[in-house]
């Protein structure tokens, strides 16, 4: 006869009543020590309780410190401005990418438009914000000539437009409405307006109402690049006075630093209301909204007063350091297809020396030729210097040197037969060639993605990466090694790169 168990909520019961026992015995046991201590402290004389009670004090307020410390939420990563950069270094690494056939167009452009700008000697001010913030609505107002598409669903700039407008004192402003930041799948429409930004000798930060974390992260962002920024808080209509004073006094504590000028505004535009009639009938009416800039055009005219010659040094510094950012991702790019090229060429001659070697043992010096060569030319790739002692510590480590036995190549073999069970058939030099092919791959990855990583020739690192590609071979990679060893056996065991 089966034995009866307990309830399960009697088991929790239990638990729970023997969990709030011990917590109470613990909290008894730790009153009881401090009635103890404050008896026992109260007994000393003056000259030895203070020194202590000051040692207790510091005690805790190090114990609470350290907990704070602990228990505080980690900064938010924000958007930070690149490192300054000189025009020679720009053309010079735009240069080198050129040689290494990459596509340096975009970058291209870029510096023709600073050079082109510059030589116009035109003011350049962008608009710069979230959508739905009245930007364009702004533009029409600085530029009454201008027609920018105006649209109440928000998100109506899909592109650069600009406007010439002109300020009080007769100068005139080439206007820049850009994308809104904050769109639904609106990350290419973002970087439009932030490289718009940057070329642009001034800069008006338009919001709405107070800054989200994300907008604060942009601003700040922006008042990286040293030029001139304007806070510039839109429909301020819409607020009553205390609501306009008390934000603008936020602004102020929170981006004095940063701005050149923090300003409240109304751009106008289009107002939509409901009226009713004298027979009592109700109908919609909209009317256009008197625009009031003046605290903006005055802002506009104290900022961009050293005229597009006095700004432009910090314009092009702000263009320079974005088309080094990206030329140094164009770099890291250009690395990783340059080694993935690399790996696969050694992949394809260690399959070659390993069907083309007929000596016993002479497979393995040709594989440990091919990957000094294999190393050297990586390390090339990703301006790394490595030595000969380096190169062949490495190689000893992962089992490519001619101290190297056949076991880590049948231990290989065996894992492409699981990966790939259709193996089993072919000859055992062709399976001895597939084997040296993964090997070559792998070793070939682990080393590029460490020294893209690490910028170093870390052994340890770079074993452990070959250890994990080599214990589960992916079929995708088998499969294109074995394809490449059947192409060598048609072949004859030549190189196609030699052919």
């Amino acid at each position: 006869m089966p034995t009866p168990r307990l309830p399960l909520r009697l088991i929790l019961l239990a638990a729970l009543a023997l969990g709030a026992a011990l917590l109470l015995g613990l909290l008894v046991a730790t009153l009881n020590s401090l009635l103890e201590f404050y008896q026992r402290l109260a007994e000393m004389p003056l000259w030895l309780r203070l020194p202590l009670l000051v040692v207790a004090a510091a005690a805790f307020g190090g114990l609470a410190w350290l907990l704070w410390r602990l228990a505080r939420p980690a900064a938010r990563t924000a958007l930070t401005a690149p490192m300054p950069v000189s025009r020679g270094e720009v053309d010079l690494r735009l240069a080198t990418l050129r040689e290494r056939r990459a596509d340096t167009a975009a970058l291209e452009a870029e510096l023709a438009e600073l050079d082109r700008r510059r030589a116009g000697g035109e003011l350049h001010v962008a608009l710069f914000g979230e959508i739905s913030t009245g930007k364009s609505s702004l533009i029409r107002a600085l530029a009454p000539d201008a027609a920018p598409a105006v649209d109440v669903r928000g998100g109506t700039t899909q592109r650069v437009a600009q406007y010439r407008g002109t300020l009080p004192d007769g100068r005139e402003l080439v206007l820049a409405d850009v994308p809104g930041s904050g769109e639904v799948d609106g990350a290419l429409h973002a970087q439009i307006a932030r490289d718009e930004a940057l070329r642009a000798h001034a800069v008006v930060y338009l919001t709405a109402a107070d800054l989200t974390r994300a907008q604060d992260a942009e601003l700040n962002w922006l008042a990286g690049f040293g030029k001139p920024l304007v806070l510039a808080l839109n429909k301020a209509d819409l607020y009553d006075e205390t609501e306009r004073a008390a934000l603008l006094q936020r602004f102020a504590q929170r981006y004095a630093k940063r701005t050149r000028a923090i300003v409240a505004l109304s751009a106008g535009g289009r107002e939509r209301y409901e009226r009713t009639l004298a027979d009592g009938r109700r109908e919609r009416v909209e009317r256009e909204r008197a625009p009031e800039i003046d605290a903006l055009l005055e802002a506009l005219g104290q900022v961009t007063a050293p005229g597009a010659a006095g700004l432009e040094s910090a314009r092009e510094a702000a263009v320079l350091a974005e088309v080094g950012r990206r030329s140094d991702e164009l770099a890291r790019a250009t690395a990783a297809r340059e080694s993935a090229e690399t790996v696969a060429k050694y992949t394809r001659r260690a399959v070659v020396g390993a069907l083309a070697a007929v000596a016993p043992g002479s497979d393995i010096l040709i594989q440990g030729a091919l990957g000094t060569a294999l190393v050297r030319e990586l390390a090339r790739i990703h301006s790394v210097a490595v030595r000969e002692l380096d190169v062949e510590a490495l190689l000893s480590r992962v089992g490519l040197t001619v101290r190297n036995t056949t076991a880590i190549v049948l231990a290989i073999a065996g894992n492409a037969l699981k990966a790939f069970p259709g193996l089993g058939t072919l000859g055992g030099g062709v399976l001895h060639a597939i084997a040296y092919g993964l090997v070559f791959d792998s070793l070939g990855r682990a080393l590029a993605a460490t020294l893209a990583e690490r910028a170093e020739l870390d052994a340890a690192d770079i074993e452990a990466r070959v250890r994990a590609l080599l214990a589960e071979p992916a079929r995708e990679r088998v499969e294109r090694v074995a394809r490449l060893a059947l192409e060598a056996a048609r072949s004859g065991g030549r190189d196609a790169d030699a052919r």
